[in-house]
């Protein structure tokens, strides 16, 4: 299916990406981890659709709301069993090293904002050998303010001659991602197999829906 435009897209000089479920389908690893950590803590395991639908925010974000008090020796639990898993369960999307290379290799600029902890998210990078394409990995508490502020993105850019503005595409699969893209003025891009629902980007909506990995590298290499 063709990219459902809504406004021209400027041709990218830096694109910052989102990491989970944008480049690799970790709802797996979230969804074991997560219910994991709500079982210790005597509370019901989410089915894998409420997963999908809430987990969105970083967890220093979202863990206060999830177990008040005890957010930290959550948070504490949560990344053990993260960190037992992660690397042998991440499973890149398909064409997205291919769409990595291909974008590097035209001189964009590319980088990564994303709601995992900073540390967990450049290993998984490493592990992958992805970290090659990416000038910046920047993850959650590696700045002061988690997306969707604009710290992070900040960070991204920082020390290059980008400067936020349509110019810079911020892509991801959440509506996390789209204010974050909206917030520091970056042309937000919506990339996952599902159309946006009714109504689901009425305050953040995005200027290009992609199904794909390959129908991004298309779109770029047609500008």
């Amino acid at each position: 299916m063709s990219p459902v435009v809504v406004k021209t897209l400027q041709k990218p000089e830096a694109i910052l990406f989102d990491w989970d479920n944008t480049l690799i389908d970790s709802w797996a690893i979230i969804f074991d981890a997560l219910n994991f950590t709500l079982k210790t803590f005597d509370k019901d395991p989410w089915t894998m659709y409420q997963v999908r639908e809430r987990v969105r925010k970083s967890l220093r974000d979202s863990f206060p709301g999830l177990f008040g008090d005890d957010w930290q020796k959550a948070a504490d639990v949560f990344y053990a069993r993260f960190e037992d898993i992660h690397i042998s369960m991440i499973c890149p999307f398909e064409g997205a090293e291919e769409m990595l290379s291909e974008l590097s290799g035209r001189g964009i600029y590319l980088g990564v904002v994303s709601n995992k902890r900073g540390q967990y998210l450049r290993k998984e990078a490493s592990h992958l050998g992805w970290d090659r394409h990416f000038a910046k990995l920047v993850g959650a508490t590696d700045v002061s303010n988690d997306k969707p502020a604009t710290d992070p993105v900040e960070l991204a850019l920082s020390g290059t001659p980008h400067k936020r503005g349509d110019q810079v595409w911020f892509v991801g699969d959440a509506d996390i991602d789209m204010e974050c893209a909206f917030n520091a003025e970056l042309a937000p891009v919506l990339l996952r197999p599902e159309a946006p629902e009714p109504k689901e980007f009425n305050e953040f909506k995005p200027l290009c829906h992609l199904e794909n990995c390959q129908a991004l590298s298309k779109l770029v290499g047609n500008m």
